[in-house]
């Protein structure tokens, strides 16, 4: 029963991270070599140079006609200029040559004159517009030199990274390999999607929130099942999980209560194994972190909010380190409250919000919810505000940061 009393002491959200870290250590997990259109989403694992200039020549940037720029200057709409239209590979005075975007640009030729700023007329064609030398040429080298980093380490690539590469040559990408998360959900009352239901029984719907939040991160999840509230079933699992992935997520039983045994059984796996149990944040207060053969374990609350908040203040940021990406955080936007919230003195709270722009200004509106386990709470809301454990709340009209977990809503 001495369980039952609580946690004696609960641990900052920020000294909770900092130890968890000290103790575990993270690294980068290795790379792999990948096909350029497999890499979206991906992180780079090392910088990519280019081999090359881009553009690799002066190219025309319109369809057109290459002219010598100062043949135009004095052109108008209503005192063109004629020029005499040549195949020569050399642009000389008073000449031009018919050209296409993408087209080298010849030899000299300062500028580009767009078709839709010429006329035709016998023998040749008039340009009714002056044009500066460079106007719509793309010169070499203007969209990348040869040796600059056109990828860099730890970068997420995007569809525009692909695209580079691609112009550059490069079918191949070093990328590192994803992370392999073993998820496992603990609690005698969880039952699957789809099976029915006896009095006193939940679905487990856990397993697909947390599976999408890695897959989001570009991690891999692996559902390892439900185990009971059983010492043996719970080891059985976790030693699963420590097998087949780089990181364990279990949920529920992580409480003090008699059948919140997965601290209890981690403890027995290794004295050294929880780093940290009991944390001054809500919703999440009993969420525990731990490590066994160095893989980190993550002992999340069963209320769905309380473990979508630990895995966004826990998890979150040990798959980046282990991805080494650099410098990727949730978008975010500044709001005026619509009304005044509470805080809890001593404990960092996640406030679900939603963020409204409304004539051109960013407001914010606390998303009602009495607990951690109403999902729905977090389907009305697209974002969070964070309210500081020394804040007793925040005021109306105050303007916070919301961290979004969805775009802004659009209201009239």
């Amino acid at each position: 029963m001495a369980r039952l009393k609580g946690f004696e002491k609960l641990i900052s959200v920020d000294d909770a991270l900092e130890s968890f870290f000290d103790a575990l250590k993270p690294k980068r997990l290795q790379s792999e070599s990948i096909p350029i259109e497999d890499a979206m989403k991906r992180v780079a694992a090392e910088n990519v140079l280019a081999s090359t200039d881009l553009p690799r020549f002066d190219r025309s940037a319109v369809d057109g006609y290459a002219i010598r720029a100062g043949d135009t200057f004095d052109a108008t709409q209503f005192k063109p200029r004629s020029f005499k239209l040549i195949r020569e590979k050399i642009v000389h005075k008073g000449c031009a040559k018919e050209i296409w975007t993408g087209n080298t640009v010849p030899e000299g030729a300062t500028a580009v004159v767009m078709l839709e700023h010429t006329r035709k007329v016998k023998n040749g064609f008039e340009i009714v517009k002056p044009v500066t030398p460079g106007e719509n040429i793309s010169r070499k080298g203007e969209d990348i030199r040869k040796g600059e980093r056109a990828l860099e380490t730890g970068t997420r690539i995007n569809a525009y990274h692909v695209g580079l590469l691609a112009a550059l040559g490069i079918s191949k990408v070093d990328v590192v390999r994803k992370p392999r998360i073993a998820i496992v959900s603990t609690g005698n009352e969880l039952v699957e999607l789809g099976k029915g239901l006896s009095p006193g029984q939940i679905v487990n719907s856990n397993r697909f929130v947390l599976s999408g939040l890695c897959r989001e991160l570009d991690a891999e999840p692996e559902y390892l099942g439900i185990a009971g509230d059983d010492e043996e079933e719970i080891r059985a699992k976790i030693a699963e999980g420590l097998t087949k992935a780089d990181v364990v997520i279990t949920t529920g039983g992580t409480s003090v209560g008699v059948a919140d045994l997965v601290p209890l059984v981690i403890g027995k796996l290794d004295k050294k194994g929880i780093v940290v149990h009991g944390v001054a944040m809500r919703p999440g207060m009993p969420t525990a972190l731990g490590i066994l053969k160095e893989k980190p374990i993550f002992v999340l609350s069963g209320n769905p909010v309380a473990a979508v908040f630990g895995f966004e203040v826990f998890v979150r940021p040990t798959l980046l380190e282990l991805l080494g990406v650099q410098n990727e955080t949730r978008p975010w936007v500044e709001a005026r409250l619509t009304k005044r919230v509470a805080g809890a003195l001593g404990r960092r709270v996640y406030l679900r919000v939603k963020a409204i722009e409304q004539k051109g200004e960013l407001r914010t509106e606390p998303v009602s919810a009495k607990g951690s386990g109403l999902l729905s709470s977090l389907t009305k809301a697209n974002g969070y505000v964070v309210i500081p454990d020394d804040r007793e709340g925040l005021d109306k009209d105050e303007k916070v940061t919301v961290h979004l977990l969805s775009p802004v809503a659009k209201e009239d």
